[in-house]
């Protein structure tokens, strides 16, 4: 049986095993629950915040990578959290997942970009599958590697043209 030394070229590097450190802010504990669960799953360290206050305190105190955010929290609006995340000179992506409509979503999503923010959004209730393509995506930019998932399927390195012989 061959052994694999350090310096193997099929051994990912730590880089490409770390996780994302994520900051689900939600107030919904399903939502929570679900996008936690998925996340971990993946790797992702995962950090909850359960009001825009609570999100303001968590962004001054941690560094994350990536944010997932409702635009509806019941101590404000989502959209309080962009503008800080704004003046904090966030450099990661947000993810809005929020069960307003498409319009509002495109709305926050313009919003977001207008003040220098790498943003996506999902609806609710979030597509598990859809969130982790994002993530893994993330991850991804964040190592400065190439995204290798795409929204039509998988794209993995050679897979389908080792299939086709």
């Amino acid at each position: 049986m061959p052994v694999s030394s350090p310096l193997s070229s099929d051994a990912p590097d730590d880089n490409e095993r770390r996780g994302l450190q994520l900051l689900i802010v939600d107030d919904d504990a399903t939502q929570c629950r679900l996008i936690s669960i998925a996340a971990k799953q993946a790797g992702h360290s995962v950090s909850l915040a359960r009001s825009c206050v609570e999100a303001l305190r968590q962004l001054q105190d941690q560094r994350f990578d990536c944010i997932t955010l409702d635009l509806m929290l019941g101590d404000g609006d989502g959209i309080e959290v962009l503008q800080a995340i704004a003046d904090a000179k966030f450099a990661g992506s947000v993810i809005v997942i929020s069960g307003m409509d498409a319009a509002r979503r495109t709305a926050a999503r313009s919003y977001g970009r207008s003040l220098g923010i790498d943003l996506q959004s999902l609806p609710k209730p979030v597509d598990l599958a859809a969130l982790r393509v994002c993530l893994a995506n993330l991850r991804k930019t964040a190592l400065g590697l190439p995204v290798v998932h795409t929204w039509g399927g998988i794209a993995a390195d050679g897979v389908a043209a080792r299939h086709r012989s």
